[in-house]
């Protein structure tokens, strides 16, 4: 089983981006450039590892090596993007790996490729890239080439070695558990949990009980063994259950018009453990969007609209209006929810603006409403 912080030690250690490995300091899925530049990658490291896994490593500096961290991304559907663009994808895996020298909202992503012997390539246009296009790694860059040739084992025993090294042991087993329950998470209620004698999840969070049942905010979820986030969330409230076999965790997201909120299930995502040392993981999207009076909608997206154009302007806010700029992101979601099919772009273009604000809740906000529009959308492809 690997440890992944070991493993990011020891890719990061290799010298630089190679054929095997990318690092970048954040990913940006919010744009087709984004996107384009991200499945140009897995589609280089892919042709050029037939016979080994590849990685891309997020939230490093490029020349320093430094650790700067990237917000938690918990889309497990971002394989759906991938299989969207590219004929013969491979299979790809990403996750959230903490570092204690990072902040508890921020961790290094890991994106793993697994080895797929059949040449990868674009099925469509996205951005400036063609359908019909082929990368490859040539060192640290992901060029175009006419065609991916005769596949052979060059970075295989590289890799091997580099993987191997990276194995866990029970001294970070139980160092990760200490850890997590007495240093990380020591004012919260904190728990761990082994399967099948083996792996261990610890989980954090405030605890509150409504009407017999037991739910959390402010969550944090690992795979000890793995040193991997499984959920971390400053906001959402969720439920936890588990047996001998498997671990569940069901995410519900706050949603409301007019100072009035409700708790919707958004999704539930299972981890079951197997005997034989694998598990899997299984998403389940919930949601059901609330839907509301259209001639209400109308006034309350142009509304939203209007607040935006003075934010813009650098006009000055009323009291109410600095009110209602908190809820803008959930507001906007809505309102594409209900058939204003702008106000999603809408959103996502405002992001250098709700950026930019005092304090971090409005931006945080926007994130959380378009991590709950990428899951709806990856889910319906």
């Amino acid at each position: 089983m690997l440890n992944k912080r070991l493993l990011i030690k020891n890719l990061l250690a290799h010298n630089d981006e190679s054929s095997f490995y990318d690092k970048k300091r954040q990913l940006n899925l919010h744009t087709k450039e984004g996107k384009a530049k991200f499945v140009k990658h897995i589609c280089a490291l892919s042709n050029s590892n037939p016979f080994n896994n590849s990685y891309i490593v997020v939230g490093v500096e490029d020349h320093s090596n430094a650790l700067t961290g990237t917000d938690f991304y918990d889309d497990s559907r971002i394989q759906n993007l991938v299989n969207a663009f590219l004929e013969n994808p491979p299979i790809i895996q990403y996750e959230n790996v903490p570092f204690p020298s990072l902040p508890k909202d921020k961790v290094i992503g890991l994106v793993t490729i697994k080895p797929n012997n059949r040449t990868s390539y674009f099925k469509k246009n996205i951005y400036t890239i063609p359908a019909g296009t082929i990368f490859m790694r040539r060192g640290s860059n992901s060029i175009p080439v006419d065609d991916a040739g005769p596949f052979v084992s060059v970075n295989a025993e590289t890799v091997n070695e580099i993987e191997n090294n990276s194995r866990n042991s029970i001294a970070h087993t139980l160092d990760g558990v200490l850890d997590f329950i007495n240093n990380r998470h020591k004012d919260m209620t904190a728990r761990h949990k082994v399967f099948k004698e083996l792996f261990v999840v610890c989980w954090a969070g405030h605890k509150k009980v409504v009407k017999g049942k037991t739910y959390y905010s402010r969550v944090d979820i690992e795979l000890i063994n793995e040193q991997v986030k499984l959920f971390y969330s400053a906001l959402d409230e969720v439920s936890i259950s588990y047996d001998e076999d498997s671990f569940s965790i069901t995410e519900y997201v706050a949603l409301g018009l007019n100072d009035k909120t409700s708790y919707y299930p958004l999704e539930e995502v299972s981890i079951r453990f197997q005997e034989n040392g694998y598990y899997n993981i299984n998403s389940t999207l919930l949601f059901e969007p609330p839907q509301y009076n259209r001639r209400m909608m109308y006034h309350i997206y142009n509304a939203n609209l209007a607040l935006l154009d003075k934010l813009e302007k650098g006009v000055a806010l009323s009291e109410r209006e600095h009110k209602d700029l908190e809820n803008l992101p959930s507001t906007l979601m809505l309102c594409y929810l209900n058939g204003f099919d702008d106000a999603k772009q809408r959103l996502a273009d405002a992001k250098p603006l709700l950026k930019a604000l005092p304090g971090e809740a409005v931006y945080i906000a926007f994130k959380e409403a378009m991590r709950v529009l990428r899951k709806m959308k990856y889910a319906a492809s």
